[in-house]
């Protein structure tokens, strides 16, 4: 098994394939599977959204044309689920200003029919190890959310403003305490976010957007 057909864990990535030409699926899908990545082909956009799995695929292989439809929609349509899955078109030369719409619609890669078996194994592995940094991402995203669920009311004030950049004096100034109990709020926080400096802080206020935007260190001065 290839690295790069491997999803988060170690298990075999899922691509899936969408287009209405029966030989284009075969044979896309047959290569696919010689190199180990758990594959599933559709020939219309309905069933592959009809598809449980589809939202667990590491990459899909659609066709920009298909028979009623148009990969524009299909985008659509998964941006519309909260599907958030790489997508690589399959283009015919007359499908260039499709292609092109694709793209700035958020297709990560196009290939042009007929395509080499080279270029499409680097445009899937390219997707799925994109896949897999967002998997990642949206981990570390709900790791964050739920550490900052466990921080009280006072400690969350605390956070917002010293990630704004102001100072201890100045969150206590502003919260109408005592420096002193704002330093016990911060290293409170700091433990209970396992922040190792203000600058992991700051990043982690920046994924959840709670830091005060309304002042700065300069603005609270005085």
């Amino acid at each position: 098994m290839t690295e790069s057909s491997m999803a988060d864990g170690g298990t075999p990535a899922l691509v899936c394939i969408i287009d209405d030409d029966a030989d284009v699926r075969c044979a896309v899908e047959s290569l696919l599977r010689s190199i180990d990545y758990r594959v599933m082909a559709f020939a219309s956009a309905e069933e592959f959204l009809a598809c449980d799995e589809a939202a667990s695929a590491a990459c899909l292989m659609l066709d920009v044309y298909l028979d009623g439809a148009d990969g524009l929609e299909v985008q659509q349509a998964l941006h519309d689920r909260s599907i958030a899955v790489p997508v690589v078109l399959m283009t015919g030369q007359g499908d260039i200003p499709m292609t092109v719409r694709g793209m700035k619609a958020g297709a990560v890669n196009f290939l042009s029919k007929p395509f080499a078996e080279p270029d499409l194994l680097q445009a899937v592995a390219e997707a799925v190890d994109l896949d897999g940094r967002r998997r990642a991402e949206r981990g570390q995203e709900d790791t964050v959310r739920g550490l900052y669920a466990k921080l009280t009311p006072r400690e969350r004030d605390v956070m917002a403003l010293v990630t704004a950049g102001l100072m201890n004096k100045q969150v206590a100034a502003k919260l109408e305490l005592s420096e002193v109990t704002v330093k016990i709020h911060r290293g409170n926080l700091m433990r209970k976010m396992y922040a190792q400096s203000l600058a992991d802080l700051v990043r982690m206020a920046e994924i959840l957007g709670v830091r005060e935007r309304t002042v700065t260190r300069y603005s609270a001065a005085g």
